[in-house]
């Protein structure tokens, strides 16, 4: 009898289990990226192994490639429903998001990778603006990320601002486009998934991005130098976007289910972008025959003499180009938020695991997601 139903009790554990996989929600989530990117290889394939963990097995999800969705596609597909849930960058669609865009345009002030995306996940989340503009176009924003610092990878070495001179490289947004034309290059503004080609062919002579994209793009075949630089770096992200259609259609219990399997692969990937990747890319690099160079220190103060500059006229841009009249002090807010974040990430050792536990205590518990995303 023992063994009966003990038997009994196994078989009904598995057809409940059985029954909860057959009624889960299948999300269709879309990173943008090729495996090898962070994006993909820990960003959203740990969120596919949170969602069922967070929610007790009620949201899986299942994963579309770069060759179904790109990053220049994605806000179309999200509202269209092509994806469900997307790594959307507001840098590529700044007539729509203008307002998301101010804190882009302080991409190069950046110099810790955990702090600028738990920073610009605790201002998105409270920016009436910025959640207004996301509603209009039927989209949830769901926290953000950042890569390591920012170097040249060239086909041509640069130790100082005369190497820059008639250079062409690739720009991954407004700031560097700025910083590139000021030291005398020409900013040429195309996809990550193209750089590797123009690189090949000489096109560009080079690209202002992640060391990772040694790796994660194949750079490290045809890159020839790095040359470290205070670049400041990409955090300008919307890892988790959801389609509002699909947010209506979660209970408030698995909207909230959702946003912690977020934000715990947002600190996964802001790690692993912004500090394991780095130095395998290194590794590699040197490996591949690639030469290594740090900046004459006269071009690195330089460089930060500009970064301070453009803050004033990243404000001024934003209004010219956006608009938004308030962007001065939208932005001192955000550069308040960026240095309690910094103390914070310090603080903790920059440990993902507790920073999005820290995350997840100062935002988005204080989400009402009855409401949020509305």
């Amino acid at each position: 009898m023992k063994k009966f139903l003990t038997a009994f009790m196994a078989a009904s554990a598995l057809t409940l289990g059985a029954a909860n996989i057959a009624d889960a929600r299948e999300l269709r989530v879309a990173p943008a990226a090729p495996p090898p990117h962070p994006a993909n290889g820990v960003m959203y394939t740990n969120f596919m192994k949170y969602l069922p963990e967070e929610s007790d097995g009620r949201l899986t999800a299942t994963m579309l490639g770069p060759e179904v969705v790109n990053l220049g596609q994605m806000k179309d597909a999200l509202q269209s429903q092509i994806a469900e849930v997307g790594n959307l960058l507001p840098l590529y669609f700044p007539a729509d998001l203008p307002m998301m865009s101010v804190t882009g345009q302080l991409s190069l002030t950046g110099t810790n990778s955990q702090a600028m995306g738990s920073a610009l996940t605790e201002f998105v989340v409270n920016c009436a603006p910025c959640q207004q503009e996301m509603k209009d176009l039927g989209l949830v924003f769901l926290g953000s990320g950042a890569s390591d610092v920012y170097e040249f990878l060239t086909t041509k070495p640069i130790h100082n601002a005369e190497d820059m001179k008639g250079m062409r490289l690739r720009s991954g947004g407004a700031p560097w486009a700025r910083f590139a034309e000021h030291f005398g290059a020409t900013p040429v503004q195309m996809s990550v998934f193209d750089q590797f080609e123009a690189m090949n062919s000489g096109t560009i002579d080079g690209t202002m991005a992640s060391i990772a994209d040694m790796l994660s793009f194949r750079l490290v075949e045809v890159a020839k130098y790095v040359t470290y630089a205070p670049l400041g770096l990409y955090f300008s992200t919307s890892n988790f976007t959801v389609s509002k259609a699909t947010w209506d259609d979660l209970s408030a219990e698995d909207r909230a289910a959702m946003a912690r399997a977020a934000n715990r692969a947002n600190a996964d990937f802001t790690n692993r972008w912004g500090s394991t990747m780095p130095a395998e890319a290194e590794a590699a690099s040197e490996k591949a025959g690639v030469e290594f160079i740090e900046a004459d220190p006269e071009f690195v103060e330089q460089i930060k003499q500009f970064v301070q500059d453009d803050i004033t006229t990243a404000g001024t841009y934003s209004q010219e180009q956006f608009g938004i009249e308030d962007a001065p002090d939208q932005i001192q807010t955000f550069l308040g938020l960026v240095e309690k974040w910094t103390a914070i990430a310090e603080e903790l050792d920059n440990d993902p695991q507790a920073i999005a536990k820290r995350v997840q205590e100062e935002v988005w518990s204080k989400v009402d997601y009855a409401s949020y995303g509305g």
